[in-house]
């Protein structure tokens, strides 16, 4: 019998870290694999360095097998990579690529966490990653999640004392080291406040076996393409679409249908013989007094009826009433979580909140309607209805029958000092190599809760229920259907600036373009520009006047450089009354991923560079997305992004040609095209190839053989020697010196050419300290009239930073051809 009693709890919809729309209900083959996870009370924590580095098969085989509470944790965010789907880097590609796991992780069932550390790009040395992300820092962190998480098992994607990129043997160093310190006490005591001390039982390196003789007597195996019943498909056919998310990457995947064998090697912890978990109790019988949660889950895993799931309602009430009378425990909290999960899939309870924007400023007025369907048979009863920031209960005790939505409308005033939509680890200034996030309790988190949740509190003849939503925009896509995307909270105005950097090759004088956009009722300001130095600025200040919100105006600033070679930042504010505005708006959009938004300063930089000779048509063939185009046109060129067709029908009007990063990767048809750029130069072109990975579409781009390795040069500060000094692409037109190799950012380049045939002028050399020098950075030949250049130096990365020794260079690669100078 069910006991009549009076239940209140509260059902979190689990929708607040990683869902880009309403979780849906749950179907039959989904409720009853979640009812099996009921009773099985264990979990496992994954650590490497890097969205993309996890293994999203052993991440679907333990949360969807061993019904375990699974996690990911990666040290960066993947912020100091490539793109391949479009030109954001830095910080930018950072939101993309957590979405990107984020969107993974609602696929393979596990969950995402991260550290503070920033990815500064490939780490030649665990201790160079250390030293720069400071190790206690980040070692904090790691012990934080562990903490927080609870793992009993530990497992790290690279092994303590591997090699190749840094950052890849750090965290598993981290890893290891956290292990061993989580469950002391004296270990970042601050962290007590809010955590206990855990010690995991054991913590393994998911090794890479190339061969049968690498196999070892103390390795566990197992096969993570084993088949799943309920959910249709093997896990590693779940983790092909997993990593596909990895869209950024590239890492689009096939499954694999067949056995997929991955093996375990214990770094510390108890030994085991056959199994990651053997010893550890993954029962209720690890939380004292739990017999009948177990009892009572178990009854209703036994008695599912698929076409019929609210009929177990019932018992999990039964058995979450039982949890409710336990002793504050982990395991209860987190179980409670689930279990509410199952009971709103059972009932089929439909619930949303939503706004007519998705947008909205400080002090904004908000509509939004609410709406809730019971899709059971099971009785319940709406009573009431809170909305965050919205001062008092709505009640109502209206009864909700079966199949028919139920609506409510609300008005609520958001408070002038609401917080901005701002992703939380870009709130404040990085550290150098790490972020600084102020909140402990935001450490680890993927993003933040939504900012505006809504309250439905239901009644049954078991007590109060309490669901909780986001307050969602929805929109109909005529392609993809229907949509959704959180409200976010936006400034009143936003500036965004055409070109953060402005070029100035002469005396000339020449607009900024910036647009604002009013997002509240009506807005009435004025506009400044702040800067430095001997430029003159027309107007000092512009008129503002909005009457509507979406209103867009475009204005300029008419600037006039210094005679001689010079360089400030700017900014761009917006003033009115006592109020400053200086904040640019960026939204990211991918169908892949949830839309992310994000408020960088409106500023950007104005140089008078020392070059001449910037005059001429260039051909630009895009490869994975760069900026390299706009910046050749603010120093005077005419650029034509060529498509296949173009290169296809012929290419002698351009002055240069230059291929984007990575375009012999990217551009299939370079496989054929690759001959028409070689007559190019054969007949009097200058051709430039910037760096490309070992993956080429073609082996046969160049006029003579080179290979492109994996060699580069990460250190953005270490020497660069001349070879030789009196080459052209050192002269002309500008004298390049050690100055122009100042202020780089992130590294110096990347994928330099390798056994380079002796037709080729090896340019300069540059190497990272404690190693042989390299010369493949920038080699230059001649090839019938013409000239032949491939340079794996980061001008992709140095152009857009405004370093004028990479401006002054790369204007050099491009007169290579012109010997009239």
């Amino acid at each position: 019998m069910i006991k009549n009693i009076f239940l209140s709890f509260t059902i979190y919809f689990l929708f607040t870290q990683i869902n880009a729309q309403p979780l849906p209900v749950l179907n039959s083959s989904e409720i009853k694999l979640a009812l099996k996870k009921l009773n099985v009370v264990g979990s496992v924590l994954y650590i490497a360095a890097h969205p993309d580095d996890e293994n999203t098969a052993v991440l679907s085989y333990l949360a969807s097998e061993k019904k375990l509470r699974t996690g990911y944790l990666s040290i960066t965010r993947g912020d100091g990579g490539q793109n391949l789907i479009g030109n954001e880097k830095d910080e930018l590609l950072g939101i993309i690529r957590t979405e990107e796991l984020l969107s993974a992780r609602r696929v393979d069932g596990a969950e995402q966490f991260f550290t503070r550390a920033v990815d500064f790009g490939y780490s030649k040395s665990p201790e160079e990653a250390l030293e720069l992300w400071g190790k206690e820092k980040i070692l904090s962190d790691v012990v934080w999640i562990i903490r927080n998480f609870k793992p009993d098992v530990i497992i790290t994607r690279f092994p303590p004392d591997g090699g190749g990129h840094g950052h890849h043997t750090a965290s598993a160093q981290l890893a290891l080291e956290a292990f061993n310190i989580a469950g002391d006490s004296t270990k970042f005591p601050d962290q007590l406040k809010y955590v206990e001390p855990w010690q995991p039982k054991r913590i393994f390196w998911n090794a890479w076996i190339r061969s049968e003789n690498e196999l070892t007597d103390d390795l566990i195996k197992i096969n993570v393409g084993e088949y799943n019943q309920l959910l249709g498909k093997s896990y590693s056919e779940i983790s092909a679409e997993s990593r596909t998310m990895h869209k950024s990457q590239g890492f689009g995947s096939s499954g694999r249908r067949d056995e997929v064998i991955n093996h375990f090697k214990l770094l510390a912890g108890i030994p085991v013989t056959k199994d990651l978990f053997e010893d550890i109790d993954l029962t209720w019988n690890r939380i004292e007094n739990s017999e009948k949660i177990s009892e009572l889950l178990s009854e209703a895993e036994k008695n599912f009826n698929p076409e019929n799931p609210s009929a177990i309602i019932p018992v999990l009430l039964e058995a979450y009433n039982e949890m409710e009378n336990h002793k504050k425990n982990f395991w209860i909290k987190k179980k409670k979580k689930e279990l509410l999960e199952v009971i709103r899939s059972a009932s089929g309870l439909w619930i949303e909140a939503i706004a007519e924007n998705y947008f909205y400023s400080p002090g904004s007025k908000i509509n939004i309607t609410t709406g809730i369907v019971n899709r059971s048979d099971f009785p319940f009863e709406l009573k009431k209805i809170n909305i965050t920031h919205l001062k008092n209960d709505s009640l109502y005790n209206s009864p909700l029958i079966k199949g028919k939505m139920l609506s409510k409308n609300f008005s609520i005033n958001l408070p002038e000092d609401i917080d901005l939509s701002q992703p939380y680890w870009l709130r404040e200034e990085k550290n150098n190599f790490i972020y600084n996030i102020i909140d402990q309790e935001l450490i680890g988190k993927p993003k933040e809760a939504p900012v505006l949740t809504a309250l439905f509190t239901l009644s049954s003849t078991y007590g109060d229920l309490t669901f909780e939503t986001p307050v969602f925009y929805r929109w109909t896509d005529p392609v993809e259907g229907e949509k959704y995307r959180p409200v976010e909270i936006v400034p009143d105005v936003t500036i965004n600036i055409q070109s953060k950097i402005n070029l100035f090759t002469s005396e000339d004088e020449r607009k900024i373009f910036f647009t604002v956009k009013n997002n509240t009722d009506s807005f009435e300001g004025k506009i400044k520009i702040n800067y430095s130095g001997n430029w003159a600025i027309n107007p000092e200040e512009i008129p503002l006047s909005f009457t509507k919100q979406n209103e867009e105006k475009q204005f300029s600033f008419t600037i006039i450089p210094p005679e001689h070679p010079a360089e400030t930042d700017f900014t761009i504010e917006v003033h009115n009354a006592n109020k400053l505005f200086s904040r640019e708006m960026i939204s990211i959009s991918y169908p892949h991923i949830q839309t992310g938004t994000y408020f960088p300063p409106a500023k950007g930089k104005l140089i008078k560079l020392n070059t001449e000779k910037t005059e001429g048509t260039i051909g630009y063939i895009q490869g994975s997305g760069d900026d390299i185009p706009v910046y050749l046109q603010q120093l005077g060129y005419v650029v034509d992004n060529l498509s296949d067709a173009q290169i296809e029908n012929g290419l002698l009007q351009y002055d240069a040609i230059i291929t984007g990063v990575r375009a012999f990767n990217t551009r299939e048809r370079l496989s054929f095209l690759y001959k028409k750029l070689l007559n190019y130069v054969y007949n009097g072109g200058t051709l430039i190839i910037q760096y490309n990975t070992i993956d080429l579409v073609t082996n046969e781009f160049a006029p003579y053989p080179f290979k492109i390795s994996r060699n580069r040069v990460t250190d953005e500060q270490s020497p660069v020697n001349f070879l030789l000094p009196e080459h052209r692409l050192l002269n002309y037109p500008n004298k390049i010196t050690e100055k122009d190799f100042e202020g780089w950012v992130q590294e110096r380049g990347l994928y330099f050419a390798d056994e380079i045939a002796p037709e080729y002028d090896k340019i300069i050399s540059m190497n990272d300290k404690g190693e042989a020098p390299l010369d493949g950075s920038l080699i230059y030949a001649t090839y019938g009239k013409g000239v032949f250049i491939y340079t794996s130096l980061s001008f992709f990365r140095q152009l857009p930073a405004g370093v004028i020794g990479a401006y002054r260079l790369f204007i050099n690669l491009i007169s290579a051809g012109n010997h009239n100078g």
